[in-house]
């Protein structure tokens, strides 16, 4: 796994005055919907190849690419995923959509939506109620689900991989 290069959003900012900058925001439609960097371009993770980033700088490798997400997390999978494919350029933007905003950066505004982070936690709290209360009064055996949702979330932890994110991420919702 290599370094992950970053950038504080108030840098970012000023290279933009200066020259165009390709900056992709790699969260959920929905997410980008509500508030998102005005100079960024949505691509979901989920949905993030080299090639649409080749066509996006005209295959100029010299460029360098800009990844944000909510926080941080997401933009550097997304750069890790662009470094496997071949490319030496990207940057991921340092804590992302909420740093850009925290430094008094300009933001589009959009519609209201639930994060995805809240999703997760929102499904999972769910899950393991609804497993513990059938376990105590229907059936002992579905304490198992409050058990599968606890083994993922440790997963999730621990591979920094959420399996419930990415089936969130493709619910109706969370596309624009």
């Amino acid at each position: 796994m290599a370094d992950i290069q970053t950038i504080k959003p108030d840098v970012l900012a000023k290279k933009q005055q200066d020259k165009e900058v390709h900056l992709i925001d790699v969260r959920t439609p929905a997410e980008f919907r509500e508030v998102h960097a005005p100079i960024a371009v949505n691509i979901p993770l989920d949905q993030l190849t080299a090639e649409q980033i080749k066509d996006r700088v005209n295959g100029n490798g010299a460029d360098p690419v800009y990844l944000i997400c909510q926080s941080g997390n997401r933009s550097s999978k997304a750069c890790q995923k662009l470094i496997d494919a071949g490319f030496v350029n990207v940057i991921s933007v340092e804590g992302g959509t909420k740093a850009w905003e925290a430094e008094g950066l300009p933001v589009n505004r959009g519609k209201k939506t639930i994060s995805l982070e809240r999703q997760v936690r929102i499904a999972a709290g769910f899950l393991v109620l609804s497993g513990a209360l059938l376990g105590m009064f229907v059936n002992p055996w579905f304490s198992g689900l409050s058990a599968f949702v606890g083994a993922g979330l440790m997963f999730a932890g621990i591979t920094d991989t959420c399996g419930m994110a990415m089936i969130l991420a493709k619910m109706p919702w969370n596309r624009a």
